[in-house]
């Protein structure tokens, strides 16, 4: 087993630190996005013409390859982690601003109605209505952003000793070795798998008025669980 995990001394790290050095890489933009994205997003639904020019934009930025994110970067800020993680941060705006939106506008503007009635302004009435009962659709857009950042942050290998558990890869060919390949491929996937599943118990936590699944051919009884946006509007008074 030790043989297994054992790692050329060029990469300067063991592989369970690769691990730890993948996570933050890809985590961390991708929370970055997150906090960029809520803003802009609000923006994009009270000004509705500003979302097309949003949209268009990040699509813009997510189809330039990461290599040229990587040229570009290395001048300002070296062949250091931040390098990698500032274009998975852009590439995450692609997935979390639309989802944020249409989340957003998928409440119903009953409930808008009633919280303004209740004197929530518009700060307010974002934070503590409209994103809570759109919390399954961000984390749908999350999911997708965080998986495909664990994945890009293999190309960081090609900047140098950046990539995490990508530079596994490099070391592979060079070494012709080709278990560090596949422990690079599998370790990526598990890892994507395995925060793929937290965040899903996350949106279990975030979401208790969501129905978990039926279990035999019991009739649904609608006062069983409270509305979403019920359960946001009691909130908020609180």
């Amino acid at each position: 087993m030790n043989d297994l995990f054992h790692l050329p001394s060029d990469l300067q790290n063991s592989y369970f630190g690769l691990v730890g050095v993948h996570l933050r890489e890809a985590l961390l933009p991708v929370l970055g996005g997150l906090l960029a994205a809520l803003p802009i997003a609000q923006l994009c639904v009270r000004l509705r013409w500003l979302y097309a020019p949003v949209l268009w934009v990040t699509t813009v930025l997510y189809a330039i390859p990461s290599l040229a994110f990587f040229v570009v970067l290395i001048d300002y800020t070296g062949q250091t982690e931040t390098t990698v993680m500032i274009p998975l941060a852009v590439y995450s705006l692609v997935v979390l601003v639309p989802a944020i939106v249409d989340g957003v506008r998928s409440v119903p503007q009953e409930t808008l109605a009633a919280a303004t009635a209740m004197g929530l302004g518009p700060v307010r009435r974002y934070v503590q209505v409209q994103l809570p009962i759109a919390v399954p659709a961000i984390m749908a857009g999350l999911r997708v952003a965080t998986v495909s950042s664990i994945s890009l942050v293999s190309v960081g290998a090609l900047i140098g000793n950046q990539g995490a558990l990508g530079n596994l890869l490099h070391d592979g060919m060079v070494y012709h070795q080709p278990r560090l390949v596949w422990l690079s491929v599998i370790g990526t996937a598990v890892l994507a798998v395995l925060v793929d599943a937290a965040l899903v118990v996350v949106r279990l936590l975030l979401t208790p008025w969501m129905p978990r699944g039926s279990r035999g051919a019991r009739p649904v009884d609608a006062t069983a669980r409270p509305e979403p946006a019920a359960v946001a509007l009691e909130d908020a008074v609180r």
